[in-house]
């Protein structure tokens, strides 16, 4: 009988290999930030080039609104987990006939996977306060798609669930006194008891945007946007004395004591929609840039810090930020066409500021986009917002004056463009700094041009070695000064910026 030897290289590679199997389930479990994928866009990206995109970005985890077959194909052998969803309007003929059912897994996932890395089915999106009448089929739904799974053999690597509105949960704050309508109690019980039995999360569409537009004057605009807190603005729990330093740890604690009145404490929430949105009509003053960018920036350093709620410090809810791209297609509210984080040309409506928070949107660098005029705008306005920018704005224009090197070519068009950037470099890239009134957009592509070298631009002329970058000489210098301070600096910073807390204990 022969016997099996491993060579030390043998034994070297199969120890490597299932570390990294090891690896890569524990980073299954890991909290992460993902992305709704939305398609009422103008000019929706390609599926291959969308796929592209989320690489770029470094996007890992999105969520669709359907099951759409050429971007599923697109995703294959990417690595991009995917959930992918039951629009309502199919949910009559899926929780009628478990045929239907059967086929829907087999086209929609079996189809597919594991080529396409699909982690879940969301059956439905708030069918409990959108469609009542479908309730009664939502669980037949569920029980029929899932059976379809453990069909296929799938049932362990795709969960199944359905998303849920907040406004489920009754009397959320303090948490501790939160409970589910109880005209949903029949469906939740079956549905709470389903997630649990198959270990699944329950998905909650939360969005502190709303409890802040509902509750203004007794939520205060920096709880909702997780901004730091003195403690006498933290909300306390008067039950259970834990201190809120954000609406969305208090939503999310408020659904676990919610399902725990129902007897459930095992499932997890997943938070499959929240976000900000970044422009609004005038009911909606709270819609804005500058509020979005604090939102979702300080969302995904939140998530990736892992410090749960105060109610579970042990377990973070991964979640989904409503949305990637606006979907500029849709009704009003304006609010409705402004929740992505980029337009459908891939500019970004905001930048991020996650550049500390791992790998997430790693792409979007504050130290490389600029601001340039936005197509389609006529000569008039243009010229309005230049002379503006190279007046009381005190942009530095004298690059585009005669004979100077971006002076051509010679039209609004350019000269705007490079006066608008050059006031967006001056003012730090600070939010709202790259506007015009609408006449400008951020691009993260490079407009210098020949000898025309924009500010902020690495690129540099002839032979000389120096970053040009004229317009902000004070902001290259606190950036220089920064880089130089270490991650230890910066903690020590931090706790002495905390020191009064420890005082006040």
């Amino acid at each position: 009988m022969e016997t099996c030897k491993l060579t030390p290289l043998l034994l070297l590679l199969f120890v490597a290999a299932i570390s990294s199997e090891i690896r890569a389930q524990q980073g299954k479990d890991e909290p992460f930030v993902g992305v709704n994928i939305g398609t009422d866009v103008s000019n929706l990206l390609s599926p291959a080039d969308l796929v592209s995109f989320l690489q770029l970005q470094k996007i890992t985890h999105v969520r669709l609104y359907d099951a759409n077959g050429d971007i599923l194909r697109a995703l294959a052998n990417t690595k991009i987990r995917v959930i992918v969803s039951v629009p309502n309007n199919q949910l009559l003929a899926i929780g009628s006939s478990n045929a239907t059912a059967a086929t829907w897994v087999g086209r929609n996932v079996v189809a597919f996977y594991p080529e396409t890395l699909i982690t879940a089915v969301a059956v439905g999106d708030e069918v409990l306060t959108t469609i009542p009448n479908s309730i009664p089929l939502l669980m037949p739904a569920i029980e029929s798609l899932y059976n379809a799974l453990v069909a296929a053999n799938l049932h362990s690597e795709i969960k199944i669930s359905t998303p849920s509105s907040a406004s489920i949960v009754l009397d959320p704050f303090p948490p501790s006194q939160a409970y589910f309508n109880q005209s949903f109690t029949p469906v939740l019980t079956q549905l709470l008891q389903f997630l649990s039995r198959t270990q699944s999360p329950l998905m909650m569409n939360l969005y502190p945007y709303y409890v802040y537009m509902q509750n203004k004057g007794v939520v205060p605009l920096e709880n909702s946007l997780f901004k730091s807190l003195t403690p006498s603005k933290e909300m306390v729990d008067p039950n259970t004395l834990l201190h809120y330093t954000n609406v969305l740890d208090a939503m999310i604690d408020s659904v676990y004591v919610s399902m725990k009145n129902l007897n459930i404490t095992d499932v997890p929430v997943l938070v499959s929609e929240t976000g900000w949105p970044s422009k609004g009509d005038s009911k909606e003053p709270s819609a804005t840039i500058d509020n979005a960018d604090t939102f979702n920036s300080n969302l995904i350093r939140h998530i990736l810090e892992r410090t749960g709620t105060p109610m579970h410090p042990e377990s973070t809810s991964s979640v989904y930020i409503y949305e990637l791209f606006n979907e500029d297609l849709r009704s009003n509210p304006v609010s409705e066409a402004n929740w992505g984080l980029f337009y459908a040309n891939t500019t970004p409506v905001y930048l991020l500021h996650v550049s500390d928070s791992g790998s997430f949107l790693a792409n979007d660098s504050t130290n490389q986009t600029f601001c340039i005029v936005t197509d389609g705008l006529d000569s008039k306005t243009l010229q309005a917002a230049l002379d503006w920018a190279c007046g009381p704005g005190r942009a530095n224009c004298s690059e585009i004056q005669p004979g100077q090197r971006c002076y051509l070519p010679n039209n609004v068009k350019n000269h705007a463009s490079y006066a608008f950037n050059s006031y967006y470099q001056k003012e730090g890239k600070s939010s709202g700094s790259c506007d015009f009134k609408g006449a400008a957009m951020i691009t993260t592509s490079d407009p210098s041009h020949g000898g025309c070298i924009f500010p902020g631009s690495k690129r540099v002329h002839n032979r000389t070695m120096e970053r040009v970058n004229s317009t902000a000489v004070n902001s290259g210098k606190r950036a220089h000064i920064n880089s130089k301070v270490g991650s230890g600096c910066r903690i020590l910073l931090a706790l002495l910026l905390h020191m009064p807390w420890i005082v006040q204990m």
